[in-house]
C-alpha cells in the first residue's frame, strides 16, 4: 500500500537491530546501510528507512506490517523483544478490530508504536 517509510532514529545501530530481528520474520532484511541510514523491507526493495537524527524523541508514530501467518506474528514480536524493543501488546486475535485480526504490538528503541498483522 505504501512505497515507504521513514523514521528519526536517536540510535541507528540499536534500531537497526531491533527492526532486522522483529521483521525478519515477514521477510524484510537490511537492503542498504551507512552511517547514517538504513533501508529494509524485501531483497533489494527497502521501503522502511530509519535515519539518525539526534535530538529530543517525537511523539512516536504507528507502522504495521502485514504478516504471512500467525505464526510468524508470533516470530516478531519474540525477535523484537529479544532485540531491544518493548511489548505494547503480545501476540493474539483483536476481536474489537475483527474476528481475524491476530496481531502483536512492540515499541521500538525510539518509542514507536511497531505492529504485526495477520487478518487470516
Amino acid at each position: 500500500m505504501y512505497d515507504h517509510v521513514g523514521l528519526k532514529v536517536n540510535n541507528l545501530d540499536a534500531s537497526v537491530r531491533f527492526y532486522e530481528a522483529a521483521l525478519k520474520p515477514l521477510g524484510h532484511q537490511i537492503s542498504s546501510r551507512d552511517d547514517a541510514s538504513a533501508g529494509l523491507g524485501p531483497k533489494d526493495a527497502p521501503a522502511l528507512w530509519l535515519t539518525l537524527e539526534k535530538g529530543p524523541a517525537g511523539r512516536g508514530a504507528h507502522i504495521a506490517f502485514r504478516a504471512s501467518d500467525h505464526a510468524a506474528v508470533d516470530q516478531f514480536y519474540k525477535q523484537g523483544l529479544q532485540a531491544g524493543g518493548r511489548d505494547n501488546g503480545a501476540p493474539g486475535l483483536r476481536n474489537d478490530y475483527s474476528p481475524k485480526y491476530y496481531a502483536a504490538f512492540l515499541f521500538d528503541p525510539d518509542g514507536n508504536n511497531v505492529e504485526a498483522v495477520c487478518l487470516k
